[in-house]
């Protein structure tokens, strides 16, 4: 099941592989790796999508899937995850990172407040930006390897269910002949 709900929502393996844009990456875009869709694979691609989509940088993407093609995960599994920092979700992000960041240095509250605009946060990039990084470094681990093993839990109890449902079913399969070779003799 996981499988089917994944391939549902991915690209065409083909026509990405055969993208005029995409011929620069060479046999690096053909290796299948990077599109199957196995415990390891998702689950690293988990990983490697969380922590890029907490890092404080511009075109989160780019590393994310360098670092997918990389470590041979799955691609596109790799490079959405990074959108869970969207335009819209990116400020809390950041600013919960911060926190954090604060909270391992020990910085505590500022003095004086900050000001968040955008003409200030030049001025207070010099107090924010040690915070931020670790925060951002530190989230996006946690975060990162939560979801690698909440992917791997999901998976192994997905994939259990599944074989004790077959094992059921053939039990019923093989009960159900034996009874109609049984009346069949009689």
């Amino acid at each position: 099941m996981p499988r089917k709900i994944l391939k549902k929502y991915m690209p065409d393996p083909h026509w990405v592989r055969n993208h005029p844009q995409l011929r620069w990456l060479g046999e690096h875009i053909r290796n299948p790796g990077l599109w199957h869709l196995s415990h390891r694979s998702v689950s690293l691609a988990f990983l490697v999508g969380i922590f890029f989509a907490f890092m404080p940088m511009p075109f989160q993407m780019v590393p994310a899937a360098m670092l997918a093609v990389l470590i041979g995960c799955n691609l596109p599994l790799s490079v959405g995850l990074v959108w869970i920092s969207n335009p819209i979700t990116m400020p809390a992000l950041l600013y919960f990172s911060y926190r954090v960041g604060q909270v391992i240095l020990g910085a505590g509250n500022l003095s004086q407040p900050m000001v968040w605009n955008l003409d200030s946060l030049y001025d207070n990039f010099q107090q924010i930006w040690r915070p931020l990084i670790l925060g951002s470094l530190v989230c996006g681990i946690t975060f990162g390897m939560t979801g690698f093993i909440a992917v791997r839990i999901f998976w192994t109890i997905h994939v259990r269910r599944t074989w004790i449902k077959r094992g059921r079913e053939r039990l019923k399969r093989e009960q159900l002949q034996k009874e109609q070779s049984k009346t069949s003799r009689d």
